[in-house]
């Protein structure tokens, strides 16, 4: 069974923090993954908007040299989150990503295996390279943007905390743990 909306608490959806239903989607997608559900029967924007937040921690974290260390550089998941910042509008976002992705691509032959196998910490010159400290700067509220899109989705569906887990339990056909 496919899921064709995306479950978000009534609470988030009320929250005058707009990282409170970013984080309701995350725990949605988390408890169906924990539950044994495959990314392709998720709703396809729930997906996207998980790995965006993903992108966005690790950038914020560690710069994009992070992001390429702990995600081991998968062109499936560039390819989500690069079509997540389209959809969600973050335009800014989207051209620093593709600069990005296109300084990986330009490494020299071996490079990136070598950063893979290499020590993160400590002198690493792949690792700088691939640092860009304008994320930082950029005029445009990633998590605000990101929040509108999951708001005015017209797959979202808010419900109360028992009803979300009622309406989750239909997906994954049996009881879950609370």
């Amino acid at each position: 069974m496919k899921q064709d909306k995306i479950i978000v608490s009534e609470t988030s959806h009320n929250s005058s923090d707009p990282y409170d239903l970013i984080l309701s989607n995350i725990s949605v997608v988390n408890l169906l993954n924990e539950e044994g559900i495959d990314e392709e029967n998720m709703h396809e924007d729930a997906v996207i908007s998980y790995y965006v937040d993903y992108y966005l921690a690790q950038y914020s974290n560690g710069n994009f040299s992070q992001f390429v260390w702990n995600s081991g550089w998968s062109p499936e998941l560039n390819k989500t989150i690069e079509e997540g910042l389209a959809k969600m509008g973050a335009k800014k976002h989207l051209e620093l990503f593709q600069e990005q992705c296109l300084k990986v691509e330009q490494l020299e032959e071996g490079e990136l295996e070598k950063y893979f196998k290499s020590q993160y910490f400590g002198p690493n010159k792949t690792r700088d390279k691939l640092k860009n400290s304008s994320f930082f700067s950029l005029e445009e509220d990633l998590i605000e943007l990101h929040s509108q899109w999951l708001k005015n989705h017209p797959d979202l569906k808010v419900l109360p905390i028992e009803e979300m887990f009622s309406e989750l339990e239909k997906l994954v056909g049996r009881k879950i743990d609370r």
